[in-house]
């Protein structure tokens, strides 16, 4: 198994400086991880440093509270996209699945998508704050409103991924949509317990102890 294709090389560290981002960078290059995931002040420059490589660029949008409006989401996002990035990895507003507000949680993750067409959408759910019938309920949809990824967690939230919410996630996303395990990935037993229970992309900071 190519582990290292599952891994979305990941500095979300608000302290991260310029010499940060080169060394992950550099290291996701070496070791040719899926991407980086940076947050949306580095993309450029993690795009210029990775030009000519097969490792994409990954930020988050409404990143870590998922409590920003759409709008500014899809700005975020579409801004994003213009400065190099492949990948967007947005959080819901957590507070409206909480509250039963399906439509808000719907119209957040559509106007991400619209902002992102093309490029490939991840929808963060942050797990540790939600039931089982919560989490069933946006992994839902986010298949409906077209994600191409649903994802467990920031890794700011205190909670991290479980094997068991993987599961859970990837029965009820269905075929459309794939599992990224996030928070807490850091050897490589962790790594594999994530990969059987059906996650197809790894968001860690310790990609080269795993790899």
């Amino acid at each position: 198994m190519n582990i290292a294709k599952y891994i979305d090389h990941t500095l979300l560290k608000p302290t991260a400086e310029r010499k940060d981002i080169e060394q992950l960078c550099k290291e996701a290059r070496e070791y040719n991880f899926a991407s980086v995931c940076v947050n949306p002040f580095w993309v450029s420059y993690a795009s210029k440093l990775l030009e000519g490589s097969s490792v994409k660029v990954c930020t988050v949008i409404g990143f870590p509270l998922g409590a920003n409006t759409s709008a500014v989401k899809a700005f975020e996002a579409k801004t994003a996209i213009q400065e190099g990035a492949s990948e967007v990895d947005m959080v819901i507003n957590i507070g409206a699945l909480k509250a039963g507000q399906y439509d808000i949680v719907k119209q957040d993750i559509k106007a991400v998508r619209e902002a992102s067409a093309g490029k490939i959408l991840k929808v963060i759910i942050e797990t540790s704050y939600l039931t089982d019938e919560e989490k069933q309920k946006v992994c839902k949809i986010c298949a409906e409103e077209g994600a191409d990824f649903v994802k467990t967690s920031t890794g700011f939230s205190g909670g991290g991924a479980t094997a068991q919410d993987v599961a859970l996630m990837a029965k009820s996303a269905g075929d459309k949509v794939k599992v990224k395990a996030s928070g807490g990935i850091r050897t490589r037993e962790d790594a594999l317990k994530m990969i059987e229970a059906g996650a197809s992309r790894l968001g860690t900071s310790s990609g080269i102890k795993i790899v």
